[in-house]
This record gives C-alpha cells, sequence and structure tokens, in this order.
C-alpha cells in the first residue's frame, strides 16, 4: 500500500501546502489547475487502476455531483471558488486561505472514496470563506453517502444504495436504480426515470417527479408536490402547498393541509385529503379504492360509466351527472348505495363544500 503526498508550491516568499493523503494499491494521477476561473477544477484526481464500490463526499459550502463512467476513467474534480461572488480573489489569495482554514482529503481505501473537506478552525465573521465543490466520476454499481450543508447535489446513472443530503441546497436525481434517500431542508428536489426504493423529502421547497416506478416517496413541508408517469405504490405529500399528478398506475395516497389536490389520468387505488383547499380527481381504470376526504373545500370526481362501485358521498350539496342502475339512498347531501350492482369502494366527503360526481365513456 502506498500513500501518495502532495505538496504544492507558490510564488510567495512562504511555502504553503495542502497535502492530499491517498490511500490505495495501485497508482493515481493528480492534476493541479493553473486558473482560478470558477469552470476551471482546483485539482483532478484519476484513478485508472483504483476500483472502488462506494463513495464518501462530504463538504460544507459547495456542490456534490456524481456520473457514471467505466471505471478507468474513474476520477474527482475539486472546485474552488470564493463564497460571495463579487469577490475577486487570486489564485495565490484563494490558496493561503485554503492552506489556513481548510484540508482536503481524497482517498482509496479498500472499496471506499473518501472525498472529504475538513476545517481546521472556523473563519471569523466577516472573513469570506470557500465554496469547495466535488465532481466524482464514478462506475455505475457505486453506493453513495453525500452531504453538503450550503450547496447542490447532482446525481445521475446511478445502480445501489444512495443517501445524500444537503442543508441550504438543491437535489437533482436521474435514472437511479435502487434503493435512494435523498433530502433537503431549503431547496427543491427533482427526479426523472428512475425506480426500486425512492424516498426524497425536503422541508421548504418543492418536489418534482417524472416516469419513476417503485416504492416512491415524495414528502414536503411547504412546497408543492408535482409527479406524472408514476407507476408503483406511491405516497406525495406536503403541509402548505398543491398535490398534482398524472398517470398514476398503483396505488396513490397524496395529501395536503392547506393546498389543492388534483390527480388526473389514474388508473390506481387512491387515498387523498386536504384541509384546505378543493380536490379534482379523475380515474380512467378503477383497479382500487377510492376515499377523497376534505375539511373546507369541494370535491370533483370524474370515473369511468358503467363499473360497478358502492358510493359513499357526503357534501353541500351532492351532485351526478347520471345515476344509471343505481339503488340506495340519496338526499341533497348525501348519497349512499351501489351503482352497476356495486363492487368498489368509493367515497368522497366534505364538511364545507360541494361533491360533484361524474362519469365519462
Amino acid at each position: 500500500m502506498s500513500v501518495v503526498i502532495l505538496f504544492l508550491h507558490h510564488t510567495n516568499t512562504t511555502m504553503r501546502k495542502i497535502i492530499f493523503a491517498t490511500i490505495f494499491a495501485a497508482t493515481c494521477s493528480v492534476t493541479i489547475a493553473q486558473s482560478g476561473s470558477s469552470k476551471d477544477p482546483y485539482l483532478t484526481k484519476s484513478f485508472k487502476d483504483v476500483s472502488f464500490k462506494k463513495i464518501n463526499a462530504e463538504t460544507s459550502h459547495g456542490n456534490i455531483t456524481v456520473s457514471i463512467v467505466p471505471a478507468s476513467d474513474a476520477k474527482v474534480e475539486v472546485y474552488v471558488n470564493p463564497t460571495n461572488d463579487n469577490d475577486r480573489l487570486t489564485k495565490e489569495e484563494i490558496q493561503k486561505k485554503l492552506d489556513e482554514y481548510y484540508s482536503i482529503d481524497i482517498s482509496v481505501s479498500g472499496d471506499l472514496l473518501s472525498a472529504i473537506v475538513h476545517k481546521k478552525k472556523e473563519i471569523l465573521y466577516g472573513q469570506n470563506a470557500l465554496n469547495i465543490s466535488f465532481k466524482i466520476y464514478a462506475a455505475k454499481n457505486t453506493d453513495t453517502h453525500l452531504r453538503t450543508s450550503h450547496g447542490n447535489v447532482d446525481v445521475s446513472g446511478l445502480e445501489g444504495r444512495e443517501d445524500m443530503a444537503t442543508s441550504h441546497g438543491n437535489i437533482a436525481l436521474e435514472k437511479i436504480t435502487g434503493k435512494l434517500t435523498a433530502q433537503t431542508s431549503h431547496g427543491n428536489i427533482s427526479i426523472t426515470g428512475s425506480k426500486d426504493d425512492i424516498d426524497v423529502r425536503t422541508s421548504h421547497g418543492n418536489i418534482e417527479a417524472k416516469n419513476c416506478e417503485g416504492i416512491v416517496t415524495l414528502i414536503t413541508s411547504s412546497g408543492n408536490v408535482q409527479f406524472e408517469q408514476q407507476k408503483g405504490k406511491i405516497k406525495a405529500s406536503t403541509d402548505h402547498g398543491n398535490v398534482a399528478g398524472v398517470d398514476i398506475a398503483g396505488e396513490l395516497s397524496a395529501y395536503t393541509s392547506h393546498g389543492d389536490v388534483e390527480l388526473k389520468n389514474l388508473s390506481c387505488s387512491v387515498e387523498t385529503s386536504t384541509s384546505h383547499g378543493n380536490i379534482a380527481v379523475s380515474v380512467n381504470n378503477i383497479t382500487g379504492d377510492i376515499i377523497i376526504n376534505n375539511s373546507s373545500g369541494n370535491i370533483s370526481l370524474t370515473l369511468p360509466k358503467g363499473k360497478g362501485i358502492d358510493v359513499d358521498l357526503s357534501g353541500k350539496p351532492v351532485t351526478l351527472d347520471a345515476t344509471e342502475n343505481f339503488s340506495g339512498s340519496k338526499e341533497k347531501n348525501s348519497m349512499k348505495g351501489t351503482l352497476n350492482g356495486g363492487g368498489t369502494k368509493v367515497k368522497a366527503k366534505t364538511n364545507h363544500g360541494t361533491v360533484d360526481l361524474r362519469f365519462r365513456s
């Protein structure tokens, strides 16, 4: 096992250095960029003959990006920039801050790649910090543990167990297969073309999901949830925001406390509710129970014509465009009975609003 230590020399009268300790069973190459431009990596470390199956990447102020490449092309790029975009720091000034306040470790031990920024000491108030970001290129079958405090996370193409979090930043995910957990406190999450076991959450931000399959959990506290072309067991929830879904198959749970719910082109069981808002649900193919609850708002429900259902509706008032083959009781504010001999449960109730049930061919 060899340890490569790189000393960086500069033109200043005193020598300064950052030590990158790399532990692995083969040789890697390191390139230092000569430009301080944000478009150029400050450092590039390549791993040609080193294989790793896991990534642990941590930074406090910076982005983390992971993309897939052939294993022989695996590498890590490090980008260093002032936190304040208006600062115009020279390469030497950036290096001085790095030497004084940070250490960066990029190493491989066993099957684990580590890319970690450590703070040597806290930067005093009024002294601008640095953003230190990682762009990591790895083989497709790689597990990840990614953490940043103030930055975005962007991951695509991986198959494995992926776990990522940021406090103040967005998360973008594409074509992930495997168990996925992603969380941010103040930021948006987008996920596309992913499948298996997906759990994404934000406290203050929107969630957008497209073309996902499996067990899909989309939760925010303050923001909207939008999803389309989902297949599997889908849960979408927000406390303060709207929920909108299109082209869903399987099982769907969709909730909000303060906002509207709009669900279209459904071929799934449905359970949905809001406390303050309207609900509109349109079902193409009844495959399971449909349960809708509202505290203060209207409910609009469209179902395919001629299907056997058990209906239980309550609103002020309840309206229907057709009641063919109905058996049961119907009053101005309620309707309970069977249509076409009965079958799947359809329940829609609101305390302060209307219920409108329609049928289409």
